[in-house]
């Protein structure tokens, strides 16, 4: 249930009638390895404090909660947030918490906030964006496609 909370806040909005509803993020990696492999799909793995990092806040409003962005995660992505709040009413379970900490010792290490990285269904990394990238969703979706298309 915190980690619904946790989501929700982080993610935060149900879809009104007649508009887009928000992309699904999944908060298990291997689970989206398995998806992705299964609809060759590729990865996309965001490292986040929900309830206390600025950047990563408006990276959320300004391109992940953007129906632009939206609709190309529905077709081509399976989305991770890896989220890391910090505040005692966010806390997340301690499984889902060890799954974090789990991913930041493989993808990051040195504890960079936002971080979003491109996978492909085998966890390789092809893209990185470190901080906000600061761009509008759909030259962020522009730069999901070129990557996903120099790799094909």
């Amino acid at each position: 249930m915190t980690v619904y909370l946790c989501c929700l806040l982080f993610f935060g909005r149900v879809a009104e009638p007649g508009v887009a509803a928000p992309p699904v993020w999944h908060f298990n990696l291997q689970e989206a390895r398995e998806i992705a492999q299964k609809e060759h799909r590729y990865i996309l793995l965001n490292f986040s404090g929900s309830d206390w990092c600025g950047p990563c806040i408006m990276l959320r409003k300004e391109i992940f909660d953007d129906p632009v962005f939206g609709g190309f995660a529905d077709s081509a992505l399976v989305l991770v947030n890896a989220d890391f709040p910090r505040m005692k009413k966010n806390q997340l379970s301690k499984e889902q918490q060890r799954l974090n900490d789990q991913l930041a010792d493989q993808y990051n290490s040195q504890g960079k906030f936002p971080l979003t990285l491109l996978l492909n269904a085998d966890g390789k990394v092809i893209k990185e964006w470190e901080g906000n990238p600061s761009v509008k969703a759909e030259v962020f979706d522009a730069q999901l496609r070129d990557a996903i298309n120099n790799r094909k």
